[in-house]
């Protein structure tokens, strides 16, 4: 089996976070950068929003700066939402009516609107969310929550540092600033041990030749929504194609040492031909008929455009396992096809088992199913096809040392902030509160960029901690790209998959109170 390689805005004051690195910065490494005669002319290049910041030289070309970005002091507070049928925001209207049923049963409510964010793709109302109560303490707002819940309303106490209004919130961010021009290493995304199950970056940073690991691309959490640890998007590994896209949402190319990151919004074509007959395959080691993140082909339901964290289906579809799998393919109606490493079909089975070395499977539910067992015959030659196609329709060939990791959305482009809730499918369908809690409101967030002299920008942000640290919301976190110089830049994987690890150890606080296992990583190796 192959094995693969190793508003927040510019005028908030940073202030230093006393964060301890003892053991971080490898012996002998220079720590500030003024102390280098050969550096000392390039001083000012650190981006004005963290040049306070402390800062450690974990490698030449390599820095590392931690600090923290406020909002006022006192600013905010725990309260009691209510909801409106499930949703987190409500329209004006219905705002309205659960204020005034509120008040009606004696509770004193509130109505806040929420508006999209600057530089976004859309303008205006999101919805509005109806509050009861401001508290010091979390045990307060949760005695109302139970009161509020007892009268019959749907409430849930909630941090306001986390709201994303300008002026609030607190998030410890970690900044790496990497030099292609000094740095004499590789950025390379990784799967672990195999594309299917999960991994701590930790563990897939471990050993003398990573300097630095962070979590990469979205990613299937449970067995429901497809196979556990797989990628929910477009993924590659040494050249070698081993997720499809959802398509057209941005993803980064990290071609050769990696450190030189493209960022393209990309598309995938696959296909499997039997003499002149030929088919769509609809996916890479994924279950067959189940879609994490939407964005696929071929009729699926309910919809074909991005939709994150929703999962669509299909009942008619053919999916290509490659034997980087690393575990048996998942069993269900249909049949697969067994294909040797020129295309042979060796056998036609039930759904699950193992796929050769050097081969692959294709396995087959409803019409796929059919095709198969019409055209792959044993014996019979069939070849798959695959093609990567950018926003304009040009064909991505991808070298032995390329690879590929998704996310999203996309933050920054030509230097302006640029996030698009809609075409990312951070806007689901039917549902108005999902932008707002998974990309308005602040969350732990993972960010990757590159500036306009050429650096790669690394940079995380802990979140969901409140007191400590609230993170980032989209539009804040496009902002500070962008004030760091980013030309370019994309959201990775956040939430509690969060996770920056520096010679072995993990120097964030990850949100789930531990490290989550992921499905891949971007390591950084000398």
């Amino acid at each position: 089996m192959a094995l693969a390689r190793r508003s927040f805005r510019v005028a908030v004051k940073a202030s230093v976070v006393a964060v301890a690195t003892a053991g971080l910065v490898a012996p002998g490494a220079v720590v500030d950068q003024h102390d280098d005669p050969a550096l000392a002319a390039s001083a000012t290049a650190v981006p004005r929003p963290i040049a306070d910041w402390q800062h450690d030289r974990l490698a030449s070309g390599v820095d590392l700066y931690q600090g923290k970005i406020s909002g006022r002091p006192g600013a905010d507070h725990w309260t009691v939402t209510v909801r409106a049928n499930g949703s987190h925001l409500a329209t004006e209207q219905g705002a309205q009516a659960l204020a005034e049923r509120l008040r009606g049963a004696g509770f004193g409510a509130r109505s806040e609107r929420v508006e999209w964010p600057r530089g976004s793709d859309r303008t205006g109302l999101v919805g509005v969310r109806v509050r009861v109560g401001e508290y010091a303490a979390r045990t307060e707002a949760d005695a109302q929550r139970q009161v509020l819940a007892d009268a019959g309303f749907d409430a849930i106490s909630e941090w306001t540092g986390a709201d994303g209004v300008p002026g609030t919130g607190l998030a410890q961010v970690k900044v790496v600033v990497i030099d292609p021009k000094r740095y004499g290493g590789a950025l390379d995304a990784t799967y672990g041990t195999g594309v299917a199950g999960r991994e701590k970056v930790s563990d897939m940073a471990a050993g003398d030749d990573t300097l630095l690991g962070v979590n990469a691309g979205f990613f299937v959490m449970e067995g429901k929504d497809g196979v556990p640890g797989a990628s929910a998007g477009i993924a590659a590994y040494d050249g070698e194609l081993q997720s499809a896209a959802t398509n057209g949402r941005i993803a980064a190319v990290l071609r050769g040492d990696g450190l030189r990151p493209e960022f393209k919004k990309l598309r995938t074509q696959l296909t499997v031909r039997a003499g002149a007959a030929s088919v769509i395959v609809d996916g890479i080691n994924r279950v067959p008929g189940l879609v994490r993140n939407c964005g696929g082909v071929g009729g699926d339901s309910p919809t074909e455009v991005p939709q994150h964290d929703v999962t669509c289906t299909d009942p008619d579809e053919i999916v290509e396992f490659t034997d980087e799998l690393g575990a048996s393919t998942p069993a269900g109606d249909g049949v697969e096809a067994v294909l040797d490493a020129s295309g042979r079909v060796r056998e036609v089975r039930p759904r699950g088992g193992t796929v050769p070395e050097g081969g692959s499977v294709l396995a087959g539910i409803g019409e796929g199913a059919s095709w198969l067992r019409t055209h792959a015959t044993p014996g019979s030659q069939l070849k798959v096809r695959q093609r990567i196609l950018d926003e304009r329709g040009h064909e991505l060939a991808l070298g032995p040392r390329d690879d590929i990791v998704n996310g999203g959305p996309e933050l920054v482009r030509d230097g302006k902030v640029a996030v698009n809730y809609a075409a990312d499918g951070i806007e689901r369908i039917g549902d108005a509160s999902f932008a707002y809690t998974w990309g308005i409101k602040r969350n732990p967030r993972m960010l990757l960029g590159v500036d306009r002299q050429g650096r790669v920008l690394l940079v995380t942000a802990d979140g969901r901690q409140p007191g400590y640290s609230d993170g980032f919301g989209l539009g804040e976190g496009a902002e500070l790209m962008k004030s760091l110089g980013a030309v370019r830049a994309m959201a990775l994987d956040g939430g509690g998959s969060v996770t920056t690890v520096v010679n072995g150890k993990v120097i964030n606080s990850p949100s789930d109170g531990t490290e989550r296992a992921v499905g891949d990583a971007l390591l950084l190796t000398r």
